[in-house]
């Protein structure tokens, strides 16, 4: 009998780590801190965005930088298109969009990183419609493709806004971009800040998880947007160990990432805080997280 290693690798996201840092101090702190690997952070920023145009060179020499703290850049958490999304009416936005997808797989070619996540917006800062929502499927179904060919999942995340705020909705997109390179990445926060029973959403897209987010929220409320940011985890709503026994019960075993940001220079406490809290969590769940 093959015997099946349960414990998930788990992950820190790259802002819960100052910024100021260089990578050789962000891969030594998460390594410190117990944490398998990093997900990079591609979001609006230009400073961020420029790390697409690398050169092979400097892609290559932060992957054998990696090598050398065994610390991988497993995921990538790609958010550039919330400023440039698939389902801009503006024909240049939508092609900026590509070109921002094309080089992060490319990227993720070359460094070795396993998973994109994608952000579940149709748009952002304009208006959405009909035509936003069938624009931004398009943009998947060709983006499906591009990741195809390189052998890099794309997985969407479950959203802090209206649109793609839950795995049923997620599931509904599956269906008309089906590629086994085209999967969910659910933010248990957003899920539970938007009053969806987590676990059963979590039930329900069993088949499509390959990461998950662990974030605390606020719930939205009447006169109350909610609160899906800034948190740290055991500060919020999210009854963590409900979803480490609902994990179990699917025997979930893909990586999670803490994801949270590094605000003040409380910041290294506060991981050590999150990653306390969650294990509590995880021992009562009978779930082997670390």
């Amino acid at each position: 009998m093959y015997k099946t290693k349960q414990t998930p690798r788990l992950g820190i996201y790259e802002k819960a780590i100052p910024n100021i840092y260089t990578w050789p101090e962000k891969l030594q702190t998460a390594q410190s801190l117990g944490f398998d690997f990093i997900e990079i952070s591609i979001d609006e920023s230009a400073e961020r965005q420029e790390r697409l145009d690398w050169s092979e060179k400097e892609i290559y020499a932060l992957r054998h930088l990696c090598e050398q703290y065994q610390l991988p850049l497993h995921s990538m958490c790609l958010s550039a298109h919330r400023k440039y999304p698939f389902g801009s009416a503006d024909a240049a936005i939508r092609l900026k969009a590509q070109e921002i997808m094309n080089k992060a797989i490319e990227f993720a070619y070359k460094s070795g990183i396993r998973v994109i996540q994608l952000a579940g917006y149709d748009v952002y800062y304009e208006p959405a419609n009909e035509q936003t929502h069938l624009r931004f499927i398009e943009g998947m179904q060709w983006a499906a493709k591009q990741a195809e060919r390189a052998g890099v999942m794309l997985a969407v995340e479950i959203m802090d806004t209206d649109y793609l705020n839950a795995l049923s909705k997620f599931e509904i997109l599956k269906r008309e971009v089906n590629s086994a390179y085209f999967m969910a990445y659910p933010d248990v926060g957003n899920i539970n800040g938007w009053n969806y029973d987590t676990c059963t959403e979590l039930r329900l897209s069993r088949d499509h998880i390959v990461q998950i987010h662990l974030k605390d929220t606020f719930k939205v409320k009447p006169n109350y947007a909610g609160q899906f940011r800034d948190l740290v985890i055991g500060e919020g709503e999210v009854d963590f160990t409900a979803i480490f026994k609902t994990l179990k019960a699917i025997h979930y075993t893909a990586p999670m990432v803490i994801e949270m940001w590094a605000q003040d220079d409380k910041w290294r406490q506060n991981i050590i805080t999150a990653k306390t809290v969650l294990q509590s969590a995880a021992k009562q769940a009978d779930f082997p997280l670390l």
